[in-house]
């Protein structure tokens, strides 16, 4: 059975539009990207790996990554992008991590160039494997993976080799069996429009304020015929400067009623989380079975 996750993000991208994605790292931060209205959510691996206290080197299993993109997925009925850095090691590694990603219910993954173990795209020293590897890996992911996911092709070649051969490299990945193609940091506007130029397919682009990337407006991006933004790690960086002030005032003052405003309240916490569904649930089964436990008796 195809997954239909998949085919709506498909259809999101054949339609012509450009869609924000924001980056997530659990079940709540997904479920709160649904809850204002986006479309599709970006199950970013820096993200992850930072909710585990490490950093974007790569120092997470393929499991480990997989198991945290299901229990995103689960949280949400909109279609996820998830990041397989570079599939965890050789083109059988990436054909594995490809089934695997699709138990977890992702519409579309990112693979990417860089050797492993990889870094984050917008740090220093980066390295590429050979275009040829790197196209062998794509195949053996499209092979594993058929229709059930959608497959990015990410390169980091431009900080390591310049914009023309990461364009060469892309137009080969896409070759390769592709379907989007991401150039990661390009790090002017003008590399940003040569890159829409010279790559004629879908175009997803990595955004975010503090990167190498400069902001562009979106309808900048939109006249440039991309289709796909993500925004990795603005929700986490945002979560940890409230609980660093939270904190802060706990040391403080031993609570945080100078910051209640800036708070979700009791009530819209539990509402997230959809507790009353849960309690209802609970209650159904519950009768059921007090029921049940009557008539047998």
């Amino acid at each position: 059975m195809s997954n239909t996750q998949a085919a709506r993000l498909r259809a999101l991208i054949a339609g012509g539009g450009l869609f924000v994605a924001p980056g997530v790292f659990d079940g709540l931060s997904a479920r709160l990207v649904e809850r204002a209205g986006f479309a599709l959510a970006y199950a970013s691996g820096g993200a992850i790996a930072r909710s585990a206290s490490l950093p974007d080197l790569g120092l997470l299993s393929a499991s480990e990554i997989a198991a945290r993109m299901a229990s995103i997925t689960e949280a949400v009925s909109l279609p996820v992008i998830g990041d397989a850095d570079t599939g965890y090691g050789n083109a059988l590694n990436a054909a594995r991590a490809m089934r695997d990603f699709v138990r977890a219910g992702l519409a579309a993954v990112h693979l990417e160039d860089q050797t492993f173990p990889k870094r984050c795209g917008h740090l220093d020293d980066k390295s590429v494997i050979p275009t040829e590897e790197m196209v062998g890996k794509l195949r053996a992911a499209k092979d594993a993976a058929g229709d059930d996911l959608v497959l990015i092709a990410r390169t980091d070649a431009l900080a390591v080799e310049g914009l023309g051969r990461a364009i060469e490299r892309a137009h080969r990945y896409m070759e390769a069996g592709a379907e989007v193609v991401f150039v990661e940091a390009p790090v002017s506007e003008a590399q940003i429009v040569e890159i829409a130029r010279a790559l004629p397919y879908p175009k997803l682009i990595n955004m975010f304020h503090g990167g190498r990337t400069p902001v562009l407006p979106l309808e900048t991006l939109r006249r440039l015929d991309y289709r796909l933004v993500i925004v990795p790690s603005d929700l986490q960086r945002a979560a940890i400067a409230a609980m660093t002030r939270t904190l802060a005032a706990l040391k403080a003052e031993g609570n945080s009623l100078a910051l209640a405003n800036e708070m979700a309240s009791f009530a819209e916490r539990e509402a997230i989380v959809g507790t009353d569904a849960w309690l209802a649930l609970g209650k159904r089964y519950a009768t059921a079975r007090d029921a049940g436990s009557s008539s047998g008796a």
